[in-house]
């Protein structure tokens, strides 16, 4: 439950915060909030359409997942995430091209294994055809 809220929570911050920036920003935001719930919720469908089919998703680890492998980790259980929580997000555009930077603690379960970080991270997202995908992500973690 508590990961609900804190994740309704960011939903609704992303909202009113968003009413001052443009609406390209604002909906990459929201695909960005999104994408941590899907994750969490094993909404994997949802998570696969915003995929780009040549992600490159970099853990902090060095650890390199392809699109494929996002969802099938997921899916398995590999990777299990439980809470994740935003202390800071900021989005860029340039034309068909969104760059989110910010940084959060995430926690789950790596291969049976609990793991509890705080990341500093950038996720790169392209406009495909008026759609937002997740294109390229990479974190590392903070002292």
């Amino acid at each position: 439950m508590k990961g609900k809220v804190i994740c309704v929570m960011f939903l609704l911050l992303g909202s009113i915060t968003a009413v001052a920036q443009p609406a390209d920003e604002r909906d990459v935001l929201r695909l960005f909030y999104k994408k941590f719930e899907w994750m969490r919720s094993h909404r994997l469908d949802s998570l696969q359409m915003m995929l780009d089919e040549r992600l490159m998703y970099i853990h902090s680890n060095g650890w390199v997942e392809a699109k494929s492998d996002v969802i099938s980790n997921l899916k398995t259980g590999k990777l299990i995430y439980r809470n994740v929580v935003i202390n800071d997000a900021s989005v860029r555009i340039y034309s068909n091209t969104a760059i989110i930077t910010g940084k959060g603690v995430f926690e789950g379960v790596m291969n049976g294994t609990e793991f509890s970080l705080s990341l500093l991270f950038t996720e790169i997202y392209i406009r495909k055809e008026g759609t937002w995908l997740l294109a390229s992500r990479h974190a590392n973690r903070l002292p």
